[in-house]
């Protein structure tokens, strides 16, 4: 669904960011992205979403190139970033509908799922709110509700359980085993390596641009546990 090679990013200043990274996330996989703070991790993310242009390397989605078919890709994708930067001025309702207006998501199906993860999320009461009334929380629980109403095959997050308060951080984590189940499959970054061990069957290790090990949970982690074995990639071990 997703195959990143040999990914680079430098930026002004001669700062590589990404270097060379490789790594394929395939249907039904919970991928998990974690490294230190400026490891690299947010600009791969950037790039495989199309919002970041990358210099060297190919990005395809589902067979499509990020590049050459950046809409085709962009339509199979959801991506939430770390720090949702929603539209203030709009009600929560509101920005989710725009959202399924670009997506074409059809009226009656629309409905169902706003209604579905609006009360999963305890959000429906607050549904008519301005944004600019949320919290960061709230703001969070949006974004996720706009990502997931057009269904996407690919779902991208950057520290998606940030802000989340741990019930809607147990939702989170069902809704994206249950997406895996019908065939989706997500990318996503975390600092929280207990919820990486327990959540992904994949892993990659990222420290300054490049990957240090990828790939099955239990490969990666060996006997040890996950976040060991990151202390000891990362430079921090004993």
């Amino acid at each position: 669904m997703l195959e990143i090679n040999n990914l680079a990013k430098t930026y002004k200043g001669g700062k590589k960011a990404v270097d060379g990274i490789s790594m394929k996330v395939e249907t039904g996989d919970i991928f998990g992205f974690i490294g230190p703070n400026g490891a690299g991790k947010t600009t791969t993310i950037k790039a495989v979403t199309g919002i970041l242009e990358f210099e060297s390397g190919e990005i395809l989605i589902d067979g499509m190139s990020v590049k050459k078919e950046p809409i085709a890709c962009k339509k199979i994708t959801a991506y939430i970033p770390d720090n949702p930067d929603i539209y203030e001025f709009m009600t929560g309702i509101a920005f989710i509908n725009f959202v399924g207006d670009i997506y074409q998501v059809e009226k009656g199906v629309r409905e169902e799922r706003v209604k579905k993860y609006a009360d999963l999320f305890e959000m429906t009461a607050n549904l008519g709110d301005r944004i600019s009334s949320y919290s960061h929380g709230m703001r969070q629980k949006i974004a996720i509700i706009a990502a997931l109403i057009h269904s996407p095959k690919l779902l991208v997050l950057d520290e998606p359980f940030v802000g989340l308060d741990p019930n809607a951080s147990y939702i989170l984590k069902n809704i994206m085993r249950d997406m895996c189940a019908q065939g989706c499959a997500i990318f996503f970054s975390t600092h929280i390596l207990e919820v990486a061990e327990k959540l992904c069957n994949k892993v990659a290790i990222i420290r300054e641009g490049k990957l240090v090990a990828c790939g099955p949970l239990e490969q990666v982690k060996g006997d040890e546990s996950l976040e060991q074995v990151f202390l000891e990639l990362s430079g921090h071990g004993e």
